[in-house]
Order: C-alpha cells, then sequence, then structure tokens
C-alpha cells in the first residue's frame, strides 16, 4: 500500500523537474531564459536517470524487493518512475518546438542543409570538410569488428547501409542482410554551428552538428549506400562503487572508478524518432536494453541550449536584465578586510552580493606576511579558481596552507583530483577527507598573528567556493572573528586532518555524530512552548527534505501546535495538510532565474530567536554519511537580516509554487500585491538589517 503519509523521494524530484519545466514554458518569462530552463531540464534528468533510476536497477538486480517506507517495491517504483518520466519527455519536446517556434520570429532559425542557399551550402560544405570530417571516424560492426565501446551521454549516429551495385549491366545482389556502423558526433565541436547570413537578411541561422553530418554520411562509406541514419544516445550507471576502507590510496582508488564508469550498465536508451527497426534491434540486443527506450521527436540531447542561449550576441532584449552584484557596503571602503572583521560580523547574500569579497579574504589572506594558517574545505570549485591559485600562493610563501578536498563529489570527481595534485605540488596539506563520509561543510579558518596573540577569522558558507555558481545560486555567507566559533573551527578541521575525537561544540553542530539529534532537540523545544500556550514556530529552508526520523519529528510538532515554513527547492517527502498529522505545515518551493540553495534554519524558542547556517539538506546522506557544518549566527542584527530574507521567500506569491496534500505542486495565488522574492531581494535593504559591533 502506499503511504498516506510520504511522498516517494523520486517521485518528488521529477514534480521538481516538472516545476523547472514549466519555468521553460512561461511566456512571461525572457525567450532566451526559457531555453536555458529547458535545457536544465535534460541536464537534471540525464543525472536522474544515471544514478537514482540506476540504483533501482542495482536493487533489482541484487534481488531487493522489500517496500521503502513511502510504501514502493523497486519495481513498482520503477514503473511508475518510467511512465511520468515518458511523459515529462513528450512535455519537454513540445515546449522545444513552442520554443523554435518562437527563437524563428526572432530571427534566431534552427535550418537544414537543403533549405540553405548555395552560398551557405558551400560555406557550410567547406566547414565539413574543414574541421568536421578528420575527426569523425566509422565504426562498421560484423564479425571481425565487434560493437565499439559507447561512452554514456554521448551522441552517436547508427547508419544502415547496403553495399553498392557497380555498373548498369550487374545484377542486383540478392537481398541480404544490411550492414552498420556507428559514428559518434563529436562532442569537442560545437553542437550548433552558425551559417553565415543571406545577403541583405537579418536573421541568424544555425544547423545542427548531426545534421550536417547526416548530409554528408556517404563520403565515410565508398561503395556502400547508407539506407539510414538516426541519432542516438545511451545512459550508463555514473555511481561509483568505491571499497574506501581497502583503498591504500583514495585517489587512485578514484581514479580506476572513473575509467569503470565508462563501462557502466545501461540504463537508458533515446532514439531519433523513425529509427530503422534494424538499427533498433543491434542496439537493443547489444546494450540488453528491452525497456527504457525513449523515442525522441527532435534533437536528443537539448542540454546544448544552454551555451546557444548564451553565446548569441546582441539578444540581450530576450534575457533577464543583467545583475551586478555589489560589494558588501561594511567592506566595500576597507583597504583592509581584516580590521572590519574584526569588530563585526558580515553576512553576504549571494549572487546579489559579489563574490569577489570571499576572493579578496582568501587572496589577502595568502599574501598577508602575519597570516600563519589558512584552512578550507572545497567540494565544487570552478574551472579557473581564484581560491585555489591563492591557496597555492600562500603555501610557496610558507604559510601552513591545509585544504579538504572532497574527491567524492559526484561528477566533479576529475576536476577535484586536477586540483588536488595543484595544491599538492604547490606545498599545501591536501586531505581528503574520512573513510566512508564526504566532506560537505563549506568553511575556511585564517590564523593571524596580531600583536601579542592569535586571531581566527572564518567563512562558513551554505554554497561551494565557486564563483561561477555563486552568480547562478542563492547562497548565503558569514564572516566572523567571533573566538567561539574560531575555536570550534580549529576544532573542526583537527577532526577531519588528524585522529582528534568528536568533541563537545561551543557554537558549531556538526554531521553526522549530533546534527540530526541537536535538530530534532530544537524541535521538541519548540514543541514544549506550544504546549506551554507560547508562539512556537520553525522555518526551515533546504534544498531537501528526505528523512523519515526528521518528517516524523516535523509531523509531531505539527500536531502539538508547532507552525512549521518549510521552502524546500527540490525533493520534499514530506506530505502537508493530512488532517491531525500535518495541518500546520507549508511546504514551498521557489523556481525562478536563480537555482534557491541557501540553507538558512530558524527557531522561535520563545523570545530567544535562533538562526543557523547550515551546508546540510535534510536527507540521510547529510545526516548520517557526510561532514556537515550547521553554524549559529549571534550577531542579533544579522539575525533580523536573515529572518526578513526567510520572511520574503515565504510571502512570495510569484514563483513559489505549495505542496498539495497529493503530492503535487500549484502556484501561489496573487490575491494581494504581487512580491517575486528574488526580483526583491535585488534591493538590498529588502532584507538587509544594518549591522551592529560584536
Amino acid at each position: 500500500m502506499i503511504s498516506a503519509k510520504y511522498v516517494n523521494r523520486d517521485l518528488s524530484w521529477l514534480e521538481f523537474n516538472r516545476r523547472v519545466l514549466e519555468e521553460a514554458q512561461d511566456p512571461e518569462t525572457p525567450l532566451l531564459e526559457r531555453v536555458k530552463f529547458l535545457s536544465i531540464v535534460s541536464s537534471n534528468l540525464d543525472e536522474f536517470m544515471s544514478v537514482r533510476v540506476a540504483g533501482i536497477h542495482d536493487q533489482l538486480r541484487l534481488g531487493y524487493h522489500k517496500k521503502d517506507f513511502t510504501g514502493y517495491t523497486p519495481s513498482g517504483l520503477l514503473k511508475r518512475l518510467m511512465k511520468r518520466t515518458s511523459k515529462a519527455v513528450t512535455d519537454q519536446y513540445r515546449t522545444y518546438r513552442e520554443l523554435i517556434r518562437s527563437l524563428h520570429k526572432e530571427g534566431l532559425v534552427f535550418t537544414t542543409f537543403d533549405d540553405l542557399n548555395s552560398t551557405q551550402q558551400k560555406a557550410m560544405q567547406i566547414y565539413f570538410d574543414e574541421i568536421v570530417f578528420p575527426v569523425l571516424t566509422p565504426m562498421a560492426v560484423d564479425q571481425s569488428r565487434p560493437f565499439p565501446l559507447v561512452h554514456t551521454n554521448e551522441l552517436y549516429l547508427a547508419v544502415v547501409l547496403q553495399r553498392r551495385v557497380q555498373g548498369p549491366d550487374k545484377l542486383q545482389e540478392p537481398e541480404q542482410e544490411p550492414f552498420f556502423s556507428v559514428v559518434q558526433v563529436p562532442s569537442i565541436l560545437p553542437r550548433y554551428i552558425h551559417v553565415p547570413n543571406r545577403t541583405n537578411s537579418k536573421k541568424q541561422e544555425f544547423i545542427l552538428l548531426e545534421d550536417l553530418i547526416k548530409v554528408h554520411i556517404e563520403i565515410l562509406f565508398s561503395g556502400y549506400i547508407p539506407v539510414a541514419v538516426h541519432g542516438f544516445r545511451m545512459t550508463r550507471n555514473a555511481d561509483l562503487t568505491l571499497d574506501e576502507e581497502g583503498a591504500e590510496d583514495l585517489l587512485e582508488e578514484i581514479e580506476k572508478e572513473l575509467r569503470r564508469r565508462r563501462w557502466g550498465v545501461p540504463v537508458r536508451l533515446e532514439i531519433e524518432s523513425g529509427m530503422h527497426p534494424y538499427a533498433l534491434q543491434l542496439l537493443q540486443e547489444e546494450f540488453e536494453i528491452m525497456e527504457h527506450v525513449f523515442t525522441i521527436d527532435g534533437p536528443i540531447d537539448l542540454s546544448f541550449l544552454m551555451k546557444f542561449a548564451m553565446s548569441l550576441q546582441n539578444a540581450d532584449h530576450l534575457r533577464y536584465p543583467k545583475l551586478d552584484p555589489v560589494y558588501p557596503e561594511e567592506l566595500a571602503d576597507a583597504d583592509d578586510l581584516f580590521s572590519v572583521l574584526r569588530v563585526k560580523d558580515v553576512l553576504m547574500y549571494h549572487p546579489y552580493e559579489s563574490f569577489d569579497v570571499v576572493n579578496d579574504f582568501i587572496c589577502q589572506a595568502a599574501d598577508d606576511p602575519d597570516v600563519l594558517a589558512i584552512k578550507m574545505t572545497l567540494y565544487r570549485v570552478s574551472g579557473n579558481s581564484i581560491l585555489v591559485q591563492a591557496l597555492a600562493r600562500a603555501a610557496e610563501s610558507g604559510k601552513q596552507v591545509t585544504v579538504v578536498v572532497e574527491l567524492k563529489a559526484r561528477f566533479d570527481e576529475e576536476r577535484n583530483i586536477a586540483w588536488a595534485r595543484q595544491l599538492e605540488k604547490a606545498g599545501c596539506h591536501v586531505v581528503y577527507g574520512l573513510v566512508g563520509l564526504k566532506t560537505h561543510a563549506k568553511i575556511t579558518l585564517v590564523v593571524r598573528r596580531e600583536q601579542s596573540m592569535l586571531r581566527r577569522y572564518v567563512h562558513v558558507g551554505t554554497g561551494n567556493y565557486n564563483e561561477n555558481t555563486a552568480k547562478l545560486y542563492t547562497d548565503v555567507g558569514l564572516f566572523t572573528s567571533n573566538s567561539v566559533i574560531g575555536e570550534d573551527a580549529s576544532l573542526l578541521f583537527n577532526e577531519v586532518t588528524g585522529y582528534s575525537a568528536p568533541h563537545d561544540w561551543q557554537a558549531f553542530v556538526v554531521a553526522p555524530t549530533e546534527l540530526k539529534d541537536k535538530l530534532i532537540s530544537k524541535i521538541k523545544r519548540e514543541m514544549k512552548w506550544a504546549s506551554e500556550g507560547k508562539e512556537a514556530h520553525i522555518i526551515a529552508q533546504i534544498n531537501s527534505l528526505s528523512n523519515q526520523e526528521m518528517i516524523d519529528q516535523l509531523y509531531a510538532a505539527s500536531q502539538m501546535g508547532v507552525r512549521i515554513d518549510l521552502i524546500v527547492r527540490g525533493v520534499c517527502c514530506l506530505r502537508p495538510g493530512v488532517p491531525g498529522l500535518s495541518e500546520n505545515i507549508r511546504v514551498i518551493s521557489i523556481v525562478d532565474r536563480f537555482l534557491e540553495h541557501s540553507r538558512i534554519i530558524y527557531f522561535k524558542n520563545g523570545e530567544d530567536e535562533e538562526v543557523y547556517l547550515s551546508s546540510a539538506d535534510w536527507m540521510t546522506r547529510n545526516l548520517t554519511r557526510r561532514i556537515e557544518l550547521m553554524c549559529p549566527v549571534f550577531d542579533k542584527a544579522l539575525r533580523k537580516s536573515l529572518i526578513r530574507m526567510l520572511d520574503l521567500k515565504l510571502r512570495d506569491n510569484s514563483k513559489a509554487r505549495e505542496l498539495q496534500l497529493n503530492g503535487t505542486y500549484t502556484r501561489v495565488r496573487q490575491e494581494n500585491q504581487a512580491c517575486r522574492s528574488q526580483f526583491e531581494a535585488m534591493h538590498i535593504e529588502a532584507w538587509k538589517s544594518v549591522p551592529v559591533r560584536v
């Protein structure tokens, strides 16, 4: 029986991707932004299939048939997921066709080779001959040549061929089995090609790389006639299976697993509409995938649309107005950031406030002769990270630099391995974290000599130290020189890098040792306030809520009369509005221009309000299998800023959707004045209070 208390995690995720698709469908959203949202839908689904759906396949192969706490068996859940995914893909490509028509009206045209004029065709012929043809490799499949390795989520062409008959007087060969070949569409080349403009035309025309290859496919097979050419893409299981306990070198073990990922079990096959039956049969037999075959009515893999939308020039009228992040006012005029942070805490809200201040903090620490040590966690960093360069520079100058690099950050493993080696080469102490745990906490500690004492400066954040995503994600960061937080920061790094036992923290709450228990105790404290007839209130902004114990505690608090407001961007397994269970719980999800990524927790606690920043979502993996951090905000003015920030999100009636009893989401109605929280937050005064001295 399907649970009436809980929403299944994976079905909830599909609802989240549906909300992203709604942004691509919203005519009020600028056209190129809609195109970008459609790209995100495609990328999201790729990861979902290669991790979540692949995990269910693993359970079935191992003979696991027990129900989860939401009432689904693996087989039952898989059927439900595939049915909903199939419908979602149909909606996705219907949206694609609508957007293509809208782009056409704006003079941005995806065309075919046959529709080009002779001058354009000649230009594309030259492009194919000089750029595309040299990197193409036809791979025949026959008795002497086995099926080639097909990489996950790469686009290929399946080519069905017949031998060409030479001469008009030659008899036609008797009917025989077709020949078959595979051609990879080279991912090293742009997926779309800008065609030279027509004379006296302002239209910009583009042709897809695979379409250009199809037109010239015969060149690759002299002596054969291409009967059918259709695209396909296969998705493999991308999860790593690590034996961390038995690994002598974790970095080498992960590199081995990354190589094995190429041969992951196939979980999805996408084929172009109209594929030749012979080609389809061969693909299904080779990949041993009879189900989960998706017929695509359009270009396979729409993730290329992100680069397309971002690359267009003179198209700003089709985008959101440019946001120029401001430098935090408290630090704007400071030549020495440490001189400000000695006397006050500073709160930052990205992307409205610039990530440059984080870069400047690390760079100043790297170059300051009075700084003795820098310690930092890195989970996901940008491709050309200023922070990594500064850390390397600091180590080369003789400072003690310790960097906890999480090698197991999914799909960033190779990049993080490269960073780890670069940092080690510069002289940094690089730590890969603890066996069996991912280090997901976001924290930097700077130890500075000041007169006759040492002072600790700490940055704690809700998001990664990544200057690129800091322009796209909403995240909160706190700078402080509070001595209690500084002492806890030192102890945390000692625990991660050495053999130090878990501590009695003064300020921090750390997973996996105590975060879940501490959260539950604070929920129970609100229940106590409610039982005494006093106002009790919990607000949590997180990305996901799927841990059953946390959900049950929130249900218990709701039954005691605690008012609970949850701002959950993605997965939410809690079911609000169940009579007698969750009537006091409201759940909203905000999907807008920026990815909501902040994790902020508020407890009314009588008259002594508490606000925390956290790296952790309320998922089992975060609470039990990761090193996560929840840090209190002691400064009253900054707490007020965060409360105003949360209130702004709860008042959103433009981009907020509210979770319903049946597990679906509906838009919050605009009964009064419209409130779009992300646009309101661009006005810093809408949420920021004047900071006070600590």
